[in-house]
């Protein structure tokens, strides 16, 4: 077979099938990190609130995704699950081995994407929310026929909104109940801080921007630092002292085993949702 043309990273074309927040997300962050100019990114909508805000990044808009997919070299699928396979099959007609094919949608496989494209020049990505202010965490998986040079490209492009990996596709639903689903523990732990504090005395607005900023702050000494989790909480771990009391409680509460089960579950679950 054929090597796949290479995609020119200087003048290539990217398009989005589905205009929704995560589409929007990447096209900030390719956009305002200069990785892509405006004018070669380009989507499909037809509510005219929503082409408005898209139209205000300075991206093309098409009335249909058929001219989304024959202006582009590289097409992102961001479409809700249970809609990718009669949108993939739509298109199929106009997809070849010279376009690149992604897709971020949650739980849908490479195998059944390739079927359906009639193309194995596909790459599954797994974002998450925090995309939204380019702190995504996310990890690709490259199709039968993407290129090592395919997976660069792409890895640049979701660089542009937060911190990428490269793993094995039967990792992602472990994947996806640990990063793909973790911002909604993580949320859920910064309101129980936020009301801890309000029960400890602490008017409600200072108390959320303090959790708020907490965590931010926890999370960037566990990624900057390079120590383990373990040593920056003994280090913050004085003696009979405040924070070992606080822990004490949260040890009784299975506090970590409690984290894990969720994660678990939550990876079960997209198990599930993949098979269904």
């Amino acid at each position: 077979m054929d090597a796949a043309p290479m995609i020119p990273a200087e003048t290539f074309k990217l398009g989005f099938i589905g205009a929704g927040k995560m589409a929007e997300s990447i096209a900030r962050g390719v956009i305002q990190s200069g990785v892509l100019p405006p004018h070669r990114i380009s989507t499909a909508h037809s509510n005219p609130n929503r082409c408005s805000q898209l139209l205000s990044l300075g991206i093309k808009l098409h009335s249909h995704n058929q001219a989304v997919v024959e202006d582009s070299d590289v097409v992102i699928f961001s479409l809700k699950p249970q809609v990718v396979k009669d949108v993939v099959l739509q298109l199929r007609p106009l997809f070849s081995k010279k376009k690149l094919l992604v897709s971020v949608a949650a739980g849908i496989k490479l195998k059944d994407l390739q079927e359906w494209a009639g193309q194995s020049r596909f790459i599954r990505v797994m974002p998450n929310t925090p995309a939204a202010v380019g702190e995504a965490a996310s990890v690709i998986s490259l199709g039968g026929a993407a290129s090592e040079d395919d997976g660069k490209l792409i890895a640049k492009l979701f660089g542009a909104i937060g911190k990428i990996w490269r793993a094995d596709e039967k990792l992602f639903d472990a994947i996806t109940g640990l990063s793909g689903s973790g911002p909604a523990y993580i949320f859920l732990a910064i309101e129980a801080l936020a009301d801890g504090g309000v029960a400890a005395g602490l008017p409600r607005e200072l108390a959320l921007g303090l959790a708020s900023q907490t965590v931010l702050g926890a999370a960037s000494m566990a990624t900057k630092t390079a120590k383990h989790p373990g040593q920056l909480k003994d280090e913050v771990t004085s003696p009979a002292g405040t924070t070992i009391a606080g822990i004490h409680e949260l040890e009784k509460g299975g506090f970590r085993g409690m984290l894990m089960n969720a994660v678990v579950a939550a990876a079960r679950r997209s198990g599930e949702l993949s098979k269904s």
